[in-house]
């Protein structure tokens, strides 16, 4: 397999551009970017001009961003199949919105900002697939804001533990301060809730992971 061919297959693996036809994907292969980075190092800086879109392929990456004090607020953590910065290229000012650090060996592709302008001029499809990535991204921001308009802490911890257990239970590898990051609150707020929660029955916390035990409380609790 040319090294060509090899970028089409493993494009093919990140969810955002699976469905792209085969010669979409061998126009992306042609200006892709592949970079590996080690845990810990920094893959893009909140702030700094947006040099392009990425594609994870292999390992895991951490979001956040910073106040003005100094507090980092962790927003996500990606995995492999996902992208990221990919509105930033599409805006006027053209910054990175958010911190994006390698939290284990990391193998992603990146797709200069001008490539990818380019491209969806010239690939209708391309374009219509990150239209479709906005749409679902403006949902989650449409979702987010209801959750924090009508839904208490409660409600909103609830509904993360539901949405992320595997198995009946959360991988304590979600520390409080990404959990509050993810519904909105703080980290405190978060610790006190589960405290709750587990004094009430509803979950139980080992050291490493909460193990949900009456689901259907939670769901009352979620969806009150």
């Amino acid at each position: 397999m040319d090294r060509q061919s090899k970028t089409v297959e493993e494009l093919r693996r990140v969810q955002l551009l699976a469905s792209l036809a085969d010669e979409a994907l061998a126009r992306l292969a042609q200006v892709a970017l592949r970079r590996e980075f080690s845990p810990g190092e920094t893959i893009i800086v909140e702030g700094m001009d947006c040099e392009a879109a990425y594609f994870l392929l292999e390992g895991r990456a951490r979001v956040s961003r910073s106040s003005p004090g100094g507090r980092e607020q962790v927003l996500a953590r990606l995995g492999p199949g996902q992208a990221f910065n990919t509105v930033p290229p599409f805006c006027d000012r053209g910054t990175n919105h958010a911190t994006v650090v390698a939290l284990t060996p990391v193998v992603l592709y990146a797709l200069p900002r001008a490539a990818m302008l380019r491209l969806v001029t010239e690939i209708p499809e391309l374009a219509l697939v990150f239209l479709r990535d906005f749409a679902a991204r403006l949902d989650h921001l449409s979702d987010l804001v209801e959750d924090l308009s009508l839904r208490s802490v409660r409600g909103r911890l609830a509904r993360f533990l539901l949405e992320h257990a595997d198995e009946g239970a959360l991988d304590r590898g979600w520390t409080q301060d990404e959990i509050a990051a993810q519904i909105g609150t703080v980290r405190d707020v978060v610790g006190r809730t589960l405290r709750a929660f587990a004094d009430a029955g509803l979950i139980r916390i080992d050291r490493q992971r909460i193990v949900l035990l009456q689901r259907q409380a939670l769901e009352e609790e979620a969806f009150a």
